[in-house]
């Protein structure tokens, strides 16, 4: 479903019909995957690039539009097939102590307790996942990294969904994740499920 306003679907159309002298592809096709899928942020200068070159926006649309028409394909109901979630740091998550982050498919949320010095991190299922009965099942080991690839926690969920760990950072979890791109990702580690 498009809910983008008629304002915004007309710059984007001018946007991408624009023309640049000497136009050309100026990032790779791994550098715009990794933005997608929120594994790596674009720096100042891949962004830069990208509003500079309507052909690789072109590309970046492109590739945007596939990407999603694969994670909405029909799944069969009784087989759902996951290996990755992403989540981002919401602007309103930075004016408060961070206490959840929840992935962009709504599947999987990061709550964070505030213990002595420190922090614990506890990944959870939600329940209602299409894929939580075979996740649940098979219990794959799980990784959430955030968007500088550093491993924040590692495990398998417990009976209740959940996966718990210390906060291995020292800073605090919202500091951490504005520094590092405000993105993170949940994958299983072992073959996709």
């Amino acid at each position: 479903m498009d809910t983008k306003s008629p304002d915004q679907k007309l710059q984007e159309r001018l946007m991408l019909a624009r023309a640049a002298p000497d136009d050309r592809l100026l990032l790779a096709d791994t550098v715009l995957l990794a933005a997608l899928d929120g594994s790596r942020p674009l720096s100042p200068g891949e962004l830069a690039a990208l509003q500079a070159s309507p052909l690789t926006l072109r590309r970046f649309r492109h590739l945007a539009l596939e990407r999603r028409a694969r994670s909405s394909g029909p799944v069969a109901a009784n087989d759902p097939v996951w290996s990755r979630s992403h989540g981002m740091l919401r602007a309103a998550a930075t004016a408060a102590a961070l206490d959840e982050l929840v992935t962009d498919d709504g599947c999987w949320s990061l709550h964070f307790l505030a213990q002595g010095a420190g922090w614990q991190v506890i990944l959870k299922l939600h329940a209602d996942a299409p894929f939580a009965p075979r996740v649940m099942r098979e219990l794959p080991l799980l990784r959430v990294s955030d968007g500088g690839g550093a491993v924040l926690l590692q495990g398998r969920l417990d009976a209740d969904g959940e996966c718990e760990r210390a906060w291995p950072h020292a800073d605090a979890p919202a500091e951490h994740f504005q520094r590092h791109g405000a993105v993170f990702a949940v994958e299983a580690v072992e073959p996709a499920l």
